[in-house]
């Protein structure tokens, strides 16, 4: 019996494959929605993958995949001995490794991401990357061919990381061609006799959806925050942040036009939505910056603000979504979310650790200092930026036991008027 975990618009069509490739499946969402025709529908994740042989996970992000698994709904503790997990969201490998640690022993693991939208999750003709074992990938197999083209490339992470690294470059490609018609705008340029000449280019495949994105917001395929979702996780890793520039410039992009309350349409929305060179208004002085990928702040403040090329962002605690302490007494664990934190607010804005002007960092007691700096070592490139180290008596919360704040240069200014 297979537990299918998260019916959106992707896993519900998967489902319904499963259901009518004949296999047993009992599906469960987070929220109320459609049941899928065929399959036993759970009341709970927990009651949903009793008795599974396999448990199938594709939910938004590797937040939403840990709470299921480790959380309230207590999956990890009630899958069989001897079953296995197949994660098929797009989550990355450092929360691929992270749920194999929590996870019992006697469950296994897949990561098996997909690359393809709706009409290849209907049509059964997805990309799958998988990563883990021969014995699991054989086992999977049945499973996994019903819903797409399944390759193995490598142990297990190996899907996250090659699904990130094939996201690197094919979303950007999208906001590329939202930049060159904008230039070309701004440049009076006919558009149609710009896209006539691309079509003889490596961008033409995104055309035949181009052309009709131009003219009206098209249905949700692939939604635009999903988008910038994965281009924060290359862009925000410490392998990411060295070398994405570009795609951490198009997650800047998208970012402002998600944060103007389109992230719900497809990708194919950033169209149009890139004002040309030719009166092009003016961006605002300051720019108040809270980028959904990190926890929201725990008083009344912006995680960062934007004034021309540099960015001042607020101190980052080790709180997490829900303002509960991270790390408790620990205080590698708390830099290490705390330099997290930094890295999504500075690939929000198209930048990474390597851009820091200047960091300033607050500890309760200076006896950690040795443990602290192996982290700061290791996440913060050299030459490090500019620093103040200063030891306090207590910070905003209880348990904390450092704060960092830091200012970066995010050089030319690549999303004005985005949105």
């Amino acid at each position: 019996m297979i537990a299918f975990l998260g019916l959106g618009r992707m896993g519900a069509l998967m489902a319904r494959r499963l259901v009518d490739a004949g296999f047993e499946v009992t599906a469960w969402n987070r929220s109320p929605g459609e049941p899928v025709p065929g399959a036993r529908m759970a009341d709970s994740a927990r009651s949903a993958v009793a008795g599974a042989d396999m448990v199938v996970t594709m939910l938004t992000d590797g937040t939403a995949v840990a709470d299921v698994l480790f959380g309230a709904p207590g999956v990890a503790a009630a899958m069989p001995d001897g079953s296995l997990l197949v994660e098929m969201s797009t989550i990355g490998p450092d929360a691929v490794a992270e749920i194999r640690s929590r996870l019992p022993a006697a469950v296994a693991m897949l990561d098996a991401p997909v690359r393809g939208s709706l009409p290849q999750a209907e049509a059964g003709k997805l990309d799958i990357y998988v990563g883990g074992s021969d014995q699991d990938v054989t086992r999977s197999r049945p499973v996994l061919d019903v819903l797409g083209s399944a390759r193995q490339v490598g142990p297990l992470g190996a899907g996250a990381a090659l699904k990130l690294a094939v996201m690197s470059l094919t979303v950007p490609m999208q906001v590329l061609l939202a930049e060159t018609l904008a230039y070309a705008s701004g440049l009076a340029l006919d558009r149609e006799t710009v896209l006539d000449a691309l079509d003889s280019t490596a961008i033409a495949p995104l055309l035949p959806r181009a052309r009709p994105a131009l003219e009206a917001d098209q249905p949700t395929q692939f939604a635009l925050s999903l988008a910038a979702k994965d281009l924060a996780l290359s862009t925000g890793s410490a392998a990411g942040s060295q070398v994405l520039t570009l795609a951490a410039r198009a997650r800047a992009r998208l970012a402002n036009v998600e944060n103007a309350g389109l992230g719900d349409l497809d990708v194919t929305a950033i169209l149009g939505r890139i004002p040309g060179g030719a009166g092009t208004s003016h961006p605002p002085r300051l720019e108040k910056i809270n980028p959904t990928s990190v926890p929201p702040p725990i008083g009344h403040y912006s995680h960062a603000v934007r004034v021309g090329d540099l960015l001042f962002v607020a101190g980052q605690l080790a709180v997490d979504k829900d303002g509960n302490l991270v790390g408790e007494d620990d205080i590698e664990a708390q830099a290490e979310h705390i330099f997290d934190c930094l890295d999504r607010i500075l690939a929000d804005q198209g930048a990474s650790l390597a851009d820091l002007v200047s960091i300033r960092h607050f500890l309760t007691d200076l006896s950690v200092i040795d443990a602290y700096r192996s982290v700061v070592r290791r996440r913060v490139p050299a030459p490090p930026p500019a620093s103040t180290l200063i030891e306090v008596s207590r910070l905003a919360r209880p348990g904390l036991l450092v704060e960092v704040d830091v200012i970066a240069a995010l050089g030319e200014r690549s999303h004005q008027g985005d949105g």
